[in-house]
């Protein structure tokens, strides 16, 4: 077949028609018109600009993964078993003393000795809580528990605090 203008045609398939939606049942894509269902993005002009709606329900809607950070610093408990074990007799017991045995994390910001077993050994606790059963039982075996000018304080403002929550 010769070449003519009349006989010139573009390449099979490549020219389709436009496939038209939202035009009735019978074409295959009636109904939401390929748009899925119902919400903005289903509308005319939705996909541009949309709008923010609900803000609450969008922020309940993200996970909670911040936490929560107490403003109050851990009392980390130091049982008196190994505390007998860690130190000698005549020994000064304080916080970076605590923290060099690692009895409390390096973190810790306070440390209380609990009860437990008989204290044998002479000891002196600085700034360090500890229960009435060892304060009894540390005096007996004649040791000492000193307290700061910075402790004090720290022990009067826990004491207001207490107060406070027992009036509420």
């Amino acid at each position: 077949m010769p070449l003519s203008l009349h006989t010139l045609a573009p390449k099979k398939g490549s020219r389709t028609k436009k496939f038209r939606i939202g035009r009735g049942y019978a074409t295959g894509r009636g109904t939401t018109a390929g748009r899925g269902t119902k919400g903005q993005r289903a509308r005319t002009g939705g996909r541009k600009r949309l709008k923010l709606k609900g803000l609450k329900q969008m922020l309940l809607a993200f996970p909670k993964n911040r936490g929560f950070q107490s403003m109050h610093p851990t009392v980390y408990a130091v049982p008196t078993e190994r505390l007998l074990k860690s130190f000698q007799a005549g020994d000064r017991v304080d916080l970076e003393a605590l923290k060099a045995k690692r009895l409390v994390p390096k973190s810790a910001v306070k440390a209380k000795i609990i009860g437990g077993t008989e204290i044998d050994k002479k000891l002196t606790l600085v700034d360090i809580m500890v229960t009435t059963s060892v304060k009894e039982a540390m005096e007996k075996a004649g040791g000492t528990i000193e307290r700061t000018k910075k402790a004090k304080k720290d022990a009067a403002k826990d004491k207001k605090k207490e107060k406070k929550g027992k009036k509420a």
